[in-house]
């Protein structure tokens, strides 16, 4: 175990108040592309944007081309947990994790097991009727060609999911600061800490053991108190809990 891996378990060791707050960086090792990366789903060539497609404005008026490029390129039914995602459950059940935060929207930290997860950007896993509000899972959406619609009221759904121009839900993100704010370690992974506002959360912090986990710098590497560089999944896969 190198050095940094090991100031690293020896944190955790201590700690029972933990909090993760996790990115993208740790659903990329499922096989889910990054947005902001070079391969990711950013630097690829569409009609459309896709800060345009995965826009309120676009998807009330372009609702069609929406779901055709939610479907083929925001789903990944098959994707399961990969270490990092387990060893934060783990760390969970030992009562050593308190919450996970996290601006993912695919439901792999549930899927391992994790019961505390704070979704800042919502979930694929939960759509509504825009009419009447009966909730569909994900299995509905899927089966569905084009646009789905409420079997109950004939109304539009829409995934649960926080789109450009709208708002994060404030009960989520006041749950996300108070378990920040109360947390004795925050550990950062897989994010570059450049979307806000959940970003700011990490001013939140308030304790000495702010760790960031990131194959790439960050705008807060300077702040951290441990910095490392290193892919998510082979870090966290390698703690004893």
């Amino acid at each position: 175990m190198d050095q940094l891996l090991e100031q690293l378990q020896n944190w955790i060791d201590g700690s029972r108040s933990i909090v993760f707050f996790g990115g993208a960086g740790v659903s990329t090792e499922s096989g889910i592309p990054d947005f902001r990366s070079v391969d990711g789903l950013y630097n690829q060539q569409y009609k459309y944007p896709p800060e345009t497609i995965l826009s309120h404005t676009f998807f009330e008026r372009n609702t069609e081309e929406f779901y055709r490029f939610y479907h083929n390129k925001m789903l990944f039914p098959a994707a399961k947990p990969n270490a990092a995602h387990l060893k934060l459950a783990e760390l969970e059940r030992a009562g050593k994790l308190r919450a996970v935060v996290t601006q993912n929207i695919d439901g792999l930290h549930q899927a391992a097991g994790s019961v505390n997860v704070y979704e800042l950007h919502g979930s694929v896993h939960r759509n509504y009727c825009m009419k009447c509000h009966a909730f569909y899972g994900l299995d509905f959406v899927m089966e569905q060609d084009g646009v789905p619609r409420c079997p109950v009221c004939g109304g539009l759904i829409k995934p649960d999911v926080v789109l450009y121009e709208e708002a994060l839900d404030q009960e989520t993100m006041e749950a996300a600061v108070l378990a920040i704010s109360r947390a004795d370690m925050l550990i950062i992974g897989g994010t570059s800490l450049a979307v806000y506002p959940a970003a700011g959360l990490v001013r939140y912090y308030r304790g000495d053991k702010l760790t960031l986990i990131n194959k790439s710098p960050t705008p807060y590497d300077m702040e951290a108190d441990l910095v490392i560089n290193k892919p998510i999944g082979a870090v966290l896969g390698a703690i004893r809990v």
